[in-house]
């Protein structure tokens, strides 16, 4: 096409989105041949450019990233929450990693795989366990397999006895075995890994610690600990969803302002968001987040005993 036609064409064009056409010499955004004014090329939802250029399209509708996920991610299983990143698809449902874990002891199923037994999602060991059980056997907690022989026992724990040594050395072990994080160790290879022992129980620290009057704690041992700051709380404690704030740490996680009990906020991805924050959010989120407040009172709500049949 020749200038003279291109000229002519785009003088006949007009914006994908408003419909209007294009100012002489006006800067034009061509989105694989739709043809927009610079500010009508928007994110339907929150009407702000496209950070990057990136968008996503959803029947003719173009969205910002953030909104794109705010709007059409799935919803966790476990906690209700949208899902933003890696969705784990299990037992006919969404979940974050993190929420996905087994029924029976906890533990994160999303790198680890799971089983499915009796309805249930668990990790081989506890599945293996609970097949041991209705065998009347053990399950040796160093491969998670079923004992058939006599098992050796530690701490009420049943190992195969060739398993019952040192996870380091591999020395055969006695009643002087350590445990870390679920593997044995003997005495020398224990103490050469420098694990942090709590001042009031004398046992290792395997999680958080809590460093006060020169020694080290576990968490659950000296008091509250700010979810935000990770210090012990020593004046007021404030507490909400679930977690414990110093009075200065407790604020906003959009906009960082100070909260109080008495302010009205609204709780999104585990944190509290002042009622300022929340109004700026999309409407579509402020209804599923209020759809998902209205389904967690009437899960909270006490069930009423049916009649038994006499």
């Amino acid at each position: 096409m020749t200038g003279s036609n291109m000229s002519n064409a785009l003088a006949n064009a007009v914006c994908q989105r408003c419909q209007a056409r294009f100012a002489p010499a006006e800067r034009i955004v061509n989105s694989s041949g739709e043809l927009y004014h610079e500010h009508c090329f928007v994110c339907a939802q929150c009407f702000r450019p496209f950070p990057d250029g990136l968008f996503y399209e959803l029947e003719g509708r173009k969205y910002c990233e953030h909104d794109f996920q705010m709007l059409f991610a799935p919803c966790c299983r476990t906690c209700g929450e949208f899902i933003i990143g890696r969705v784990i698809k299990a037992m006919n449902n969404n979940w974050h990693p993190g929420c996905f874990r087994c029924e029976l002891c906890d533990v994160e199923l999303a790198d680890l795989g799971f089983v499915k037994n009796a309805g249930r999602h668990l990790c081989r060991p506890c599945h293996n366990r609970e097949k041991a059980k209705g065998l009347g056997k053990y399950v040796c907690q160093r491969c998670h397999l079923v004992i058939d022989e006599q098992p050796l026992m530690f701490r009420n724990d049943a190992y195969h006895p060739d398993h019952f040594s040192c996870t380091h050395c591999g020395k055969e072990l006695t009643a002087e075995a350590r445990e870390l994080k679920g593997e044995l160790y003997c005495l020398p290879c224990h103490d050469k890994m420098g694990v942090p022992i709590c001042g009031a129980c004398r046992r290792p620290i395997e999680g958080r610690v809590v460093n006060a009057l020169g020694k080290q704690w576990h968490v659950e041992l000296f008091g509250d600990v700010c979810y935000t700051c990770s210090h012990v709380i020593e004046g007021d404690v404030v507490s909400a969803l679930n977690k414990a704030w110093c009075v200065h740490c407790f604020s906003c996680s959009t906009c960082n302002s100070r909260l109080t009990l008495k302010n009205k906020f609204v709780e999104f991805d585990m944190k509290p968001v002042c009622k300022r924050c929340y109004e700026k959010f999309p409407l579509e989120l402020k209804k599923r987040l209020k759809k998902l407040s209205e389904l967690a009172a009437r899960r909270a709500q006490p069930k009423s005993a049916g009649l038994q049949p006499a």
